[in-house]
């Protein structure tokens, strides 16, 4: 009888051993987090950081031979924003519209993994415009975005691109205000200290924050006398630092310096003409 019961006793213990293994086995490993982009303004420098994990396939993908032309696009109800190399038939950062509505698309990206500036293409044409910028870097994370006037009413997710710009634009990050006015033709300051400087030969404009406040300055300008596409860079990590955008052989035509506290402008100054 005793022996019966010790059976019994391990039976049941190889039993439980086993369920327990099984469960354990069918319970999925933790996803890594995924740093995303932030959207507003920080007191603080804002560290570098790869948003990598929404893009490991795509990156892949691109890398290839046979997808090399092909651009990556992400889209939105009434917008498509689409990152492809120099041979694609959408070479650069690009936003079109697809929808014959009141809104107007945008893309918003960062450049090289640096979440210290955001930039926004506002594409101001009609449906079937196609709005955007050739110098991008090595890492793009982008989304497609909605706006009504100056608010933004949708946004889709974001995603990360790799290795796709054949001449891409290098991270910028240490460049103080006085380093941009030095190196720039033109500067306009607000009253709310920020600063926009800018350069004619290989143009390019600086968005730099001047002022220890909880404000966050932003470059907003137009390029190449088009009124149909608004270029914003939006400077996040703090007081002394600047933002940089590139813009080939394209000149500045219009510009101004604001201040926002989060989505709301707090100062500015009117355009000004190039």
């Amino acid at each position: 009888m005793a022996l019966r019961r010790t059976v019994i006793a391990a039976a049941v213990m190889m039993a439980t051993a086993f369920s327990t293994d099984g469960a354990a086995a069918t319970v999925a490993p933790p996803r890594p987090a995924v740093q995303k982009p932030q959207s507003q303004a920080t007191a603080a420098p804002v560290p570098t950081a790869e948003p990598a994990a929404a893009s490991t396939t795509a990156s892949t993908t691109a890398s290839t031979t046979g997808a090399a032309a092909e651009p990556v696009c992400v889209r939105v109800k009434g917008a498509e924003a689409c990152v492809g190399p120099d041979g694609s038939d959408r070479p650069g950062i690009t936003i079109e519209d697809t929808a014959d509505d009141h809104r107007h698309p945008a893309v918003e990206y960062y450049l090289n993994g640096y979440l210290g500036t955001k930039y926004v293409i506002h594409n101001l044409g009609r449906e079937g415009e196609v709005r955007g910028n050739r110098e991008i870097g090595k890492v793009v994370t982008f989304r497609a975005a909605l706006y009504q006037g100056g608010r933004r009413v949708k946004y889709g997710r974001w995603k990360t691109v790799r290795n796709v710009a054949k001449y891409p634009v290098k991270r910028d990050t240490r460049t103080t205000p006085a380093e941009a006015r030095a190196k720039s033709r033109t500067c306009t300051s607000t009253k709310g200290a920020a600063t926009v400087c800018f350069a004619e030969r290989k143009t390019f404009v600086y968005a730099c924050d001047t002022s220890a406040d909880e404000y966050q300055a932003r470059a907003e300008y137009f390029v190449a006398g088009d009124p149909t596409t608004r270029y914003e860079i939006h400077q996040l990590a703090g007081i002394g630092t600047c933002g940089k955008a590139e813009h080939g052989e394209l000149s500045i035509s219009m510009y101004r310096a604001s201040v926002f506290d989060q989505g709301r402008r707090k100062g500015t100054r009117l355009y000004k003409y190039n």
